[in-house]
């Protein structure tokens, strides 16, 4: 404003030796100096934009904590206070005696005010027994990839979401098999991998993937594909009570697409026996 009325003074004084028509002039080329240089820097400059998405995975042993007590709105609280984007949910029940038949992917989605995406592995309890996708954004397509089949059936869920950027987004949910041998799992994991490789556009594969850092069900994925590293004093996922092991993992592909902003580990004992991994995840938009 000081500089608008000392602009509109010196206008003034010119006046006294300048036609009121170029004096006009000057101060109209003030005001569009003014008016450019606010408006630019929100404006986009043609180049490659940044997309960051908050990107939770969470095995929720059905809401049923180490008090012994199956309690949902415990579950929907961990999630709400992380405020994901998207959520990927291991060990969900759908209308299972055990857990109060409850449409649990459902309840959440209407309770965290997000859609919600459901897969299930088998028939159980009166019930399904699988895993779910929560998006803070419409999920325009599901699939269930069907995998190896190890002490029980396995599918990996994935959720084909539409950007508000337009840009398009594959989250894909994976509980590998838990036996010692690893032959099934990697067999599991192989399959993912394929499926991914093949998608159009950008992925996130996110999940309890049973098995450790070293193991060549991860190796699979830390080549082409970029980890959402976890701080290295703080990287154990289970058990959520007593942690001692690193099992549950998020990774983005393809890697050049995306950057890793920040991962956290959530400490969190007693609503599941896993620990909640939330990581900011950002992406390349055209």
């Amino acid at each position: 404003m000081t500089f608008l009325r000392h602009r509109f003074a010196t206008s003034s004084f010119a006046c006294n030796r300048i036609s009121l028509a170029q004096a006009i002039r000057i101060m109209t080329c003030s005001l569009i100096a003014i008016s450019i240089s606010i408006a630019m820097p929100g404006e986009s400059s043609g180049e490659e934009s940044n997309s960051s998405h908050r990107v939770l995975s969470y095995n929720i042993k059905r809401g049923y904590g180490s008090d012994g007590r199956t309690d949902l709105p415990r579950t929907a609280d961990v999630i709400s206070k992380l405020n994901p984007d998207f959520v990927g949910l291991q060990e969900v029940d759908e209308r299972c005696n055990r857990s109060g038949n409850v449409d649990q992917a459902k309840w959440l989605g209407e309770h965290l005010d997000m859609h919600a995406a459901f897969a299930p592995f088998m028939d159980y309890d009166g019930g399904r027994y699988g895993m779910a996708v929560l998006s803070r954004y419409p999920i325009e397509k599901t699939e269930a990839v069907e995998l190896a089949r190890g002490r029980e059936p396995r599918v990996a869920l994935a959720a084909h979401v539409a950007l508000p950027d337009g840009n398009k987004l594959t989250l894909v949910n994976v509980h590998f098999d838990y036996i010692r041998d690893d032959a099934v799992r990697f067999e599991q994991a192989t399959k993912v991998r394929e499926y991914i490789e093949s998608l159009p556009n950008p992925a996130v594969l996110l999940g309890d993937f049973n098995d450790t850092p070293d193991s060549r069900t991860l190796m699979l994925f830390q080549e082409g594909f970029l980890e959402a590293d976890k701080p290295a004093d703080d990287p154990f996922t289970f058990s959520a009570d007593k942690p001692d092991r690193e099992i549950d993992f998020l990774f983005a592909a393809p890697a050049a697409k995306w950057s890793i902003k920040e991962v956290d580990v959530i400490d969190e004992p007693i609503a599941s026996d896993h620990r909640p991994v939330l990581a900011i995840l950002q992406l390349q938009s055209k």
